[in-house]
């Protein structure tokens, strides 16, 4: 048995965090495990790699979800980052923290330490913004946040679109309200991909006290009960080596994700004792919150076709196109291939009552039937909206006690009547912007879901029909008091001494916004409750 003070599972944005802040001391002994390779893959640092990297075995867990009955009883795709940086490899690069009323109602909930003004200087501690340090954002950070690196002239007319429709122009959405429509800022540095591991594992590897080994899949955590109480003491891990026992003298920190932390908790006999003892696990400790209250951002992707403008598609299926685009990027680092999945960005409310926004929008300048497809002949824009604030509940549940077979993953999207009132005022107001004047010139028209759609209810079917995930899971290890909680509001698991969970799944509800900023603030976070603790040893 090797023994460290602190073992990491999982080495996505949070573990990267976590990696750099703990072994910052020399006496610190850090193991970071990661179950997929290293990121030496040409596409993950081009931004529009991501085309390549999601559905990729190579990079991706490849996951999909059960069957939902709110997506007409489809499955999709459910894209999780296997790779030293995991979702941070392959995901859309934006920058987005959520709003204040987000954190303050974590606050709310009773969580001490969680309000957007105690988060706020954990965001800046880690950022480099483009802009320079001022009162919203840091400076000479590890996370490089910059602003877009190309232009499309469909893109600016529709935030003229939405502003004539009530949502204005806003400078940017990381000051704490997101009402408003503008460009997204992104993990780029001039024009790469800034990852997790880019910003925080690579510049720290060659610290003697760090170890990094990848291709590292856990088994389960390793415990020490007595009449003390339950501690754990390392973790069993399957390695290139064989399987291998690590132990851990000060912590051990669950840094694996929303589907990930889960499955290793619920496989090590953590969670709902009956249903554990029903998939042949003996029960450790009984947490029923394990795997429950999976939120995610469902997305409905609506396609116009346009006219009198150039957008991706007419430059993808163009080889002088392709070849510009290509000639581009490698001479000056702009141009489409800088291009994250979307790039601009709009929040409103479904509803003129409710107190901040329960939609966004996620425009890009092109379309396809699905990622991994080719793009369209004719040149169109994909406005996705999305349900910003779902009330949806799902879960995350393991299916046997072999941990090479994966989860059972529930999301229930649409379960709700406020979740299906969204998704159907989010198609109205979709339809509203692209009527507008501003966009008369390029005479969109709708084809998905199609002209033909009207009435709230088939509007509702469309929603499933077209609705995907965005690739937000959080909370099926949520921070709180109450008995479905899993940790505290120091991010300690309830009822086992040296165990936490530092990632995105401690959200006790999601944010306003993609996930991998306030991810890195968790961390962040995290990494001082870990140090506090043991400040003294």
């Amino acid at each position: 048995m090797k023994t460290f003070d602190y073992i990491i599972v999982g080495a996505g944005t949070a573990g990267c965090v976590l990696a750099n802040r703990l072994s910052q001391n020399p006496k610190h002994r850090v193991l970071l495990l990661e179950a997929g390779k290293k990121d030496n893959y040409f596409w993950i640092n081009i931004p529009v790699g991501y085309l390549y990297t999601i559905n990729n075995p190579r990079t991706d867990w490849c996951y999909k979800i059960e069957p939902d009955a709110g997506l007409n009883n489809r499955s999709i795709d459910y894209a999780r980052g296997k790779v030293l940086g995991g979702c941070s490899s392959i995901n859309a690069m934006i920058y987005m923290r959520g709003q204040r009323s987000d954190y303050d109602h974590w606050a709310q909930l009773g969580n001490r330490g969680w309000s957007w003004d105690d988060v706020l200087p954990y965001f800046k501690k880690s950022e480099d913004y483009q802009h320079g340090a001022d009162e919203f954002h840091g400076s000479g950070g590890e996370l490089r946040v910059e602003e877009r690196r190309v232009n499309w002239e469909i893109l600016d007319a529709w935030r003229d679109a939405a502003d004539s429709c009530g949502i204005p122009k806003i400078d940017e959405f990381n000051r704490g309200d997101n009402f408003g429509n503008a460009y997204f800022q992104m993990n780029q540095r001039r024009g790469t991909r800034v990852s997790g591991a880019h910003a925080f594992l690579k510049p720290v590897m060659s610290r003697p006290n760090l170890t990094v080994i990848t291709e590292a899949h856990a088994q389960h955590l390793l415990f020490d009960k007595n009449s003390d109480g339950t501690r754990c003491t390392g973790i069993r891990v399957k390695t290139p080596h064989g399987v291998e026992d690590f132990s851990a003298e000060a912590e051990v920190i669950l840094s694996a994700g929303s589907i990930g932390s889960v499955q290793i908790l619920q496989l090590s006999g953590v969670g709902q004792g009956e249903f554990l003892s029903d998939t042949g696990i003996k029960p450790i400790h009984e947490l029923p919150g394990v795997g429950e209250n999976l939120q995610d951002h469902l997305q409905v992707r609506t396609i116009y076709q346009v006219h009198n403008t150039v957008t991706m598609n007419q430059r993808v299926n163009s080889l002088f196109g392709l070849a510009a685009m290509g000639l581009e990027y490698f001479l000056f680092k702009t141009g489409p291939l800088t291009m994250p999945p979307s790039q601009l960005g709009a929040f409103a409310k479904s509803d003129s009552n409710l107190p901040m926004p329960d939609l966004e929008w996620h425009v890009q300048p092109l379309s396809l039937d699905r990622f991994g497809e080719p793009l369209h002949k004719y040149n169109a824009i994909t406005p996705s909206v999305c349900i910003l604030r779902p009330t949806s509940r799902g879960h995350i549940r393991i299916k046997s006690n072999r941990p090479q077979d994966y989860p059972a993953i529930k999301l229930n999207y649409l379960s709700t009547e406020e979740d299906r009132r969204a998704a159907v005022e989010g198609l109205k107001f979709t339809r509203r912007i692209m009527a507008s004047e501003a966009l008369a010139r390029f005479e969109p028209k709708e084809l998905k879901p199609g002209p033909e759609v009207i009435d709230d209810e088939s509007l509702l079917k469309a929603a499933g029909d077209l609705g995907t995930t965005i690739f937000h899971p959080i909370g099926t290890c949520k921070m709180g008091s109450d008995p479905m909680a899993v940790v505290d509001d120091e991010l300690k698991v309830h009822g086992i001494d040296g165990l936490r969970v530092i990632d995105a799944s401690i959200m006790p509800t999601i944010t306003s916004g993609n996930t991998n900023a306030p991810t890195v603030m968790i961390a962040e976070k995290g990494a001082e409750f870990v140090l506090a603790s043991h400040r003294s040893e």
